[in-house]
């Protein structure tokens, strides 16, 4: 039997949802897709580079970013979130809170108007690793391409200058957070992955040495768009970084914080060691691991790397990182399990691979009769009308999260068509 309500919901805008949406439009049915951020892109928007091709995001986000343009079917929401779903296949009934941007879209803002405030706010895009105006552009490929307005930080001077300078109706101070309900039906969660809390593993360092930082910093470090324009230098005291560490396994396959494997993290260390070896001919590369994980094709990437004088591959994880308080470089404690010896080795910067945490594990899809497993990972329950894709349901690299979100379309299109 053919339902009658043909409109698909899809809850996430990154590489899974968006792909999900677009699959799903372009054979004739109307979707929603909602994003909790301002843009969408989710972790993949935040990368400097694909493995294996070693090409930008932006390759196939403009791709995408135009199917979603050109097709009138798919509504995009942002600044929103699903708070309530009630119903079955065919008939869901979804509560989706729209928080406000305060900017309309209705007249452009020049730039020179934003050149003149000097209200700034941590650059969440960045991961905090840089100040940006309390009215900002998420990233120079932002969709919607908007700015958007953080007012709670907005001096009295800069909201003056926003209300005389910006055109009518630019922005709009007065608007409240949105209550929406839409029928839909079928759903598809896509609400991707949070980096695990480097800060619960006190021994190496995050939070407390200024050089630790995690490895999707390190994306934003390596990346023009990035807080210091893709120069590697180190945050304490912008000295250029020559001998960087890769601690592998930072939390993970571990029973006392991240019990699996995130299964892209090996991937993504060899990609951010090819990172440092594009941009500085004398930089040096160390990778401490307990196995490196690189499945078929991916093969190659790593041993390329194996083959190079400028990688060394430490098979120990990493057991201690301590600051020297005078140079503010990193001395990583370690034992060398081929050669059972212990390591005391002094780097620039360290950085951490920490693990894939489902979103799911923080906050659930607001859905009774949906299971997931010990983690957070959403189990494959059979929910009639709901379906999963991307890194909700395993750690997933894009080519599998671009897989699943098309399965997950496939699914809920055979859903609706009976």
């Amino acid at each position: 039997m053919t339902l009658e309500n043909k409109t698909i919901l899809v809850i996430g805008g990154g590489i899974s949802g968006i792909t999900a949406a677009v699959e799903a439009a372009e054979v004739g049915f109307e979707v929603i897709l909602i994003e909790k951020e301002a843009y969408l892109g989710g972790r993949v928007a935040r990368t400097y580079k694909y493995f294996p091709k070693m090409c930008p995001p932006s390759c196939g986000m403009e791709i995408n970013f135009k199917r979603i343009r050109n097709n009138p079917r798919i509504k995009v929401l942002t600044l929103s979130e699903v708070t309530k779903i009630t119903g079955d296949a065919g008939n869901f009934e979804v509560s989706v809170r729209k928080n406000p941007r305060f900017v309309t879209g209705r007249t452009a803002i020049p730039s020179s108007v934003v050149d003149k405030l000097s209200s700034e706010i941590d650059s969440d895009f960045n991961l905090g690793m840089n100040q940006t105006k309390a009215l900002y552009y998420p990233h120079p490929m932002a969709f919607p391409p908007q700015y958007v307005l953080d007012k709670e930080a907005l001096s009295p001077e800069d909201r003056a200058i926003l209300e005389n300078e910006c055109g009518e109706g630019a922005i709009d101070f007065d608007q409240q957070p949105e209550e929406l309900t839409f029928k839909v039906g079928a759903i598809i969660a896509a609400t991707g992955w949070s980096p695990y809390d480097a800060q619960k593993m006190e021994n190496l360092g995050f939070g407390r040495c200024e050089n630790v930082i995690t490895n999707v910093m390190m994306e934003r470090l390596s990346d023009q768009t990035g807080p210091t324009q893709g120069r590697l230098i180190r945050p304490s005291d912008q000295k250029e970084i020559k001998n960087i560490a890769f601690a592998q396994c930072a939390g993970s396959r571990d029973e006392k914080f991240l019990p699996y494997c995130s299964a892209v993290c090996c991937m993504g260390s060899l990609k951010q060691a090819r990172y440092v070896l594009e941009k500085d001919p004398e930089a040096h590369v160390s990778i401490f691991y307990i196995d490196i994980r690189t499945i078929s094709r991916h093969e190659k990437f790593y041993y390329d790397l194996l083959e190079n004088d400028r990688v060394t591959f430490i098979k120990g994880k990493v057991a201690k990182v301590a600051e020297d308080p005078n140079t503010q470089d990193l001395l990583i404690e370690a034992e060398d399990s081929l050669q059972g010896a212990k390591i005391h080795q002094t780097f620039d910067l360290v950085v951490l691979a920490t693990g894939v945490v489902p979103n799911t594990a923080h906050a659930k899809i607001p859905y009774e009769g949906l299971q997931y497993d010990e983690y957070g990972f959403i189990r494959p329950n059979g929910v009639k009308g709901i379906y999963s894709a991307g890194c909700i349901q395993r750690p997933s690299d894009v080519s599998r999260c671009v897989r699943q979100a098309t399965g997950a379309a496939l699914k809920a299109i055979q859903c609706l068509k009976g």
